[in-house]
């Protein structure tokens, strides 16, 4: 067993747990006429309450395509849980009224399987799923924030060495120029990679020139977009006509200009530092101090660039 599986079955375990204390106390389903007989009820009602959970997390990943994962956010971890809870509890409550039926009713015939019993295990059920569910979604919250603030603390780490090897290779480009300035390369000794000045177009006469180190992000503003970069150390801005798709082709090669959200292209040479709070992600801009949003569907894209 796995150990993301054996804290699957842990946590099942003891909501089963709480569950059937739960019912020891209060004793419904004539569960007090005999000590004995109740603790044995309470024993394979645990185990069928186990079994439920069990069969609940398989259609929750299989069928509902909802995996447990702690790397989608704490949304998406309460989100789940409340699918879990809205499949588990009919389904335990399905389960314990058949219990009570088929072996139950012989001591009690109050237990036979009819709507009214079942809507009375559903209500006990569902109060039970509903103080184990708050529980959780405290347990939940504080295990995802610490693993948040640990991931983040490693994407600006590896932000800052990003950033170092950009400026080492500008450099490294600089000085071949300047010790070799009457060298004409040949076709086949010719650089391979981007050239640090480029100038974007837009669909009519406008134009822009800049150096890649400065350009800080790209954001579409209907039928345009708006291009910030840095000039003598001043945040300039220039409108070009153009989409965020054609300005995106027009940069892949550099693979430190990254696209964060569907509005906003970033270059990551000017993220001062990487935000996370509550599953979503910002990027603190620098010399603007503008925080960029990064979405869910390009979460990962921008963790993989800063990881290169």
């Amino acid at each position: 067993m796995s150990p993301k599986q054996h804290n699957t079955l842990r946590t099942r375990i003891i909501s089963t747990i709480f569950t059937v204390l739960a019912l020891a106390v209060f004793k419904p389903f004539a569960l007090g006429s005999s000590i004995w007989m109740a603790i044995l009820h309470l024993v394979v009602i645990g185990l069928l309450g186990v079994a439920c959970c069990l069969v609940t997390e398989g259609i929750l990943k299989y069928v509902v395509r909802k995996p447990k994962s702690l790397q989608h956010g704490v949304d998406y971890i309460i989100r789940r849980n409340l699918w879990f809870q809205f499949i588990n509890t009919p389904l335990v409550s399905l389960a314990i009224c058949l219990y009570r039926h088929f072996v139950m009713s012989g001591s009690m015939p109050s237990n036979v399987l009819s709507w009214s019993n079942f809507l009375e295990t559903l209500l006990i059920i569902g109060f039970c799923s509903f103080a184990i569910g708050l529980y959780w979604r405290f347990k939940f919250r504080s295990i995802y924030l610490a693993a948040e603030l640990e991931e983040t603390r490693q994407l600006n780490e590896q932000l800052q060495r990003l950033q170092q090897a950009a400026e080492q290779r500008a450099q490294a480009a600089e000085e071949a120029i300047e010790n070799e300035p009457s060298m004409t390369a040949s076709p086949s000794e010719a650089p391979t990679s981007a050239p640090s000045t480029i100038t974007l177009t837009g669909t009519t006469s406008e134009t822009v020139t800049l150096q890649i180190s400065k350009l800080l992000y790209i954001e579409a503003v209907g039928n345009y977009v708006r291009v910030n970069h840095l000039v003598n150390e001043q945040v300039q801005s220039v409108m070009l006509r153009a989409t965020s798709k054609q300005i995106e082709e027009e940069l892949k090669n550099y693979p430190t200009v990254v696209r964060c959200h569907r509005a906003f292209l970033v270059n990551l040479q000017q993220v001062e530092k990487i935000v996370s709070k509550s599953g979503s992600m910002q990027l603190v801009i620098k010399h603007s101090n503008e925080s960029i949003p990064v979405s869910r569907s390009n979460m990962a894209q921008v963790k993989e660039a800063v990881r290169f």
